[in-house]
């Protein structure tokens, strides 16, 4: 029995291949996140090396992480304290976190919204990757948020003694208010795309 030909693909007409091919408008977000990505590198590695100054006794470093933890003092200090490391440890943390949910956007969207990557096989490829789509990638952003948010909420809390009650009720509301958001996000999904029975 001889093989039906291949259908041939229709060609688009050129208003179908103009709005197809202005996904390629977003490249340059994309781009724009890889050097948002970059910021937070330099960043970190200049907190990191503020930290390490500061354990060495430098008082600059030791003044500049102070005041960037968000503590306040009349005095300036003199010595690393366990909250002040917890504290900047904490925002070199969150500093990770941000720069995780960045890969999830670039890696995860591009992925999505513009091209195929073509991963397939790769050694590198994120486990996550293989499965992605937009329904997806909103709940790891979702519960991403929720990782940050957690870390803002509890470098708060350390430092309770620098902020108002209002600030501290009004983060954890926020937060909470991100726990549920992710939930129904979740819940959204599922009903959308139910788990398949064997």
């Amino acid at each position: 029995m001889p093989k039906s030909p291949a259908a041939v693909p229709t060609p688009l007409g050129f208003v179908p291949r103009l709005i197809f091919a202005s996904r390629w408008l977003q490249m340059p977000l994309y781009l724009g996140l890889i050097l948002a990505q970059a910021v937070y590198v330099f960043h970190f590695w200049v907190e990191l090396v503020h930290l390490v100054e500061a354990a060495l006794g430098q008082p600059e470093a030791l003044r500049a992480i102070f005041e960037a933890s968000g503590q306040k003092a009349s005095a300036a200090p003199t010595h690393l304290t366990e909250t002040t490391i917890m504290l900047v440890v904490l925002g070199l943390i969150d500093v990770v976190m941000i720069s995780n949910l960045l890969i999830m956007v670039i890696v995860g969207g591009y992925e999505t919204f513009v091209s195929r990557m073509n991963l397939e096989g790769h050694p590198d490829q994120p486990e996550w990757l293989d499965h992605v789509n937009a329904s997806v990638l909103k709940v790891k952003l979702a519960t991403a948020i929720i990782g940050i948010s957690s870390i803002h909420l509890l470098k708060t809390f350390i430092n309770a003694e620098n902020y108002s009650d209002k600030v501290l009720i009004a983060q954890t509301v926020i937060h909470i208010a991100f726990l549920f958001s992710a939930m129904a996000i979740a819940y959204t999904d599922r009903l959308l795309h139910p788990p398949a029975h064997h």
